[in-house]
């Protein structure tokens, strides 16, 4: 199984080589969590939910079989949700302009402009976060953006564009 915290055919005598190996474990382990629960937050908030939902995946797969098993069926399902995307021209606009809109919200909110009168609590926790947050819905926005150029690309005009994102999802 791949989730062993020592590498076959180490002894006790290894301990620099398996505190690496723990260590990166761990590290992977972490980094694939993160990556898993922000994509699963961005589902719901700004953001490229899947995209991450994916690298999530991706990055706890080399340690463990049970995200092997479920990488594939996400990775069908964005390739196939970015194609979808791409078929119709209202939504390849509403999709740029969200992306667009996504983008100036991060500046506004990085900016921090003064807390309006219509706001009901304390002025501290208007847009909270500053330039951290702003450059997130920033390059969430990039993202969007490079992904929508990447499926406009490959999948529009395509037939059978469900298949042909199915095929390159299980390509990769």
């Amino acid at each position: 199984m791949r989730h062993d915290l020592t590498p076959a055919g180490t002894t006790m005598s290894d301990g620099p080589r398996r505190s690496t190996h723990l260590a990166r474990g761990v590290a992977i382990t972490v980094l694939g969590w993160i990556l898993v629960l922000a994509g699963v937050a961005a589902i719901f908030l700004p953001g490229p939910g899947l995209l991450l939902l994916v690298a999530g995946l991706a990055v706890l797969a080399n340690r463990y079989e049970w995200a092997e098993r479920r990488l594939e069926p996400v990775k069908v399902m964005a390739f196939k949700a970015a194609a979808d995307g791409v078929q119709t021209w209202p939504r390849i606009l509403g999709s740029v302009l969200g992306a667009l809109l996504l983008g100036a919200v991060g500046v506004v909110w990085g900016l921090r402009p003064d807390a309006p009168d219509w706001w009901p609590i304390a002025d501290r926790w208007w847009l909270i976060g500053g330039w951290g947050t702003g450059a997130t819905l920033i390059v969430s926005a990039l993202i969007a953006l490079g992904f929508m150029v990447y499926s406009f690309r490959r999948f529009r005009g395509v037939p059978d564009y469900e298949t042909a994102a199915e095929r390159e999802a299980r390509e990769d």
